[in-house]
């Protein structure tokens, strides 16, 4: 288990709360332990920086957030057999590229919240968020090199991670072309949100296994986990804006963005040719975003969508949690089983 011991923080340094449970009521409900010691450590790295690039990229990074990909970093390392505790910086390093391709997403998307606060170019300006994505994914590999595993498996996580990385740009770039097309094949999503959202996850479990010296049974199969896990967790992220909870970014942001999610795809293929035109009007950039948003929720409500994402969503997670029999790690399966459970239950 983690277990983190940190010097004293000088009293006059002014510092950026934990956790605000009003921004996001879901935050630590994973694993309690692990996210506060790694908030502690992210706290302790970046709220005192003193040069504008550190004090942007904390911005970025001290927001309220769960954690996940860290912790599942983490918990892959344990679930195979291994102390997770020398794995912090590689776990630092996961959030890193994670809180980049956030901060480079919120750009593209033009959304000026993220997690309950100003995005990093809405409070700082666009050519200095660029910056600070940039320096977060540079960041990683000091992050990485850091870690007391061997050189060899030190090179095969960055190898790892840097192939998560390029497959959210190739996710970025499919999603782009899917813009304000309902008419796209489901397939299409599900290979798009593996790249997208999965490719981090697979990458973080992977990651930890490899860093643990697990071998390629035990991590080939965090690695079904984390694929799995990925699309359950995306799909059913589809559908919070349309089920009333709090996402920590606007609910109109996928309209917005002519975004066929999951659920818009399903009910799209399940409308009549009335329903299909209403959806197309409802993708289409030519409503406000707010009278988009209510159209489009009315028509995923009507043609079933949203308990039908709901089942796939369900679906993957079980997969997930079936691909973790037989590891060794006893305690940490069960948590990474309950991370599984609860990104398709985000009101516990």
């Amino acid at each position: 288990m983690l277990t983190i011991h940190h010097p004293p923080v000088n009293e006059g340094t002014s510092r950026i709360p934990l956790r605000d449970k009003r921004c996001d009521p879901g935050e630590g409900r994973f694993t309690p332990e692990l996210v506060e010691a790694l908030r502690r450590e992210l706290d302790e790295r970046w709220s005192a920086a003193a040069d504008r690039t550190e004090q942007m990229a904390g911005h970025a990074l001290l927001a309220p957030g769960k954690m996940l990909r860290p912790v599942l970093l983490l918990t892959s390392a344990e679930a195979t057999g291994a102390d997770s505790a020398p794995l912090l910086p590689a776990a630092l390093a996961v959030e890193y590229l994670h809180v980049a391709t956030l901060v480079h997403d919120d750009i593209i998307d033009d959304d000026e919240l993220r997690r309950g606060r100003p995005t990093v170019h809405a409070r700082y300006g666009t050519p200095n968020a660029l910056v600070t994505g940039d320096y977060l994914i540079l960041t990683m590999v000091t992050a990485l090199s850091e870690c007391p595993a061997s050189p060899a498996a030190v090179l095969e996580a960055a190898r790892v991670l840097a192939g998560a990385g390029a497959d959210v740009c190739r996710g970025q770039v499919r999603e782009s072309a899917m813009a304000g097309d309902p008419t796209r094949p489901v397939a299409d999503y599900l290979e798009m949100a593996a790249l997208k959202t999965g490719a981090l996850f697979r990458g973080a479990c992977r990651a930890g296994a490899i860093l643990a010296g697990a071998s390629p049974e035990h991590t080939d199969a965090v690695t079904r986990y984390a694929e799995h896990l990925g699309l359950g967790f995306q799909i059913y992220d589809d559908l919070l804006p349309y089920l009333g909870e709090h996402t920590g970014k606007p609910a109109t942001s996928d309209v917005a963005n002519l975004r066929p999610t999951h659920p818009v795809l399903v009910g799209y293929d399940r409308a009549d040719s009335t329903g299909k035109a209403r959806f197309t009007e409802a993708l289409s950039g030519t409503l406000p975003a707010p009278e988009a948003h209510r159209l489009m929720r009315e028509l995923l409500e009507t043609t079933g969508a949203l308990e039908l994402s709901r089942s796939r969503a369900t679906e993957e997670i079980t997969a997930a949690r079936d691909s973790l029999a037989g590891l060794p790690g006893t305690e940490a399966v069960e948590r990474m089983r309950t991370i599984a459970d609860l990104s398709v239950d985000r009101s516990r």
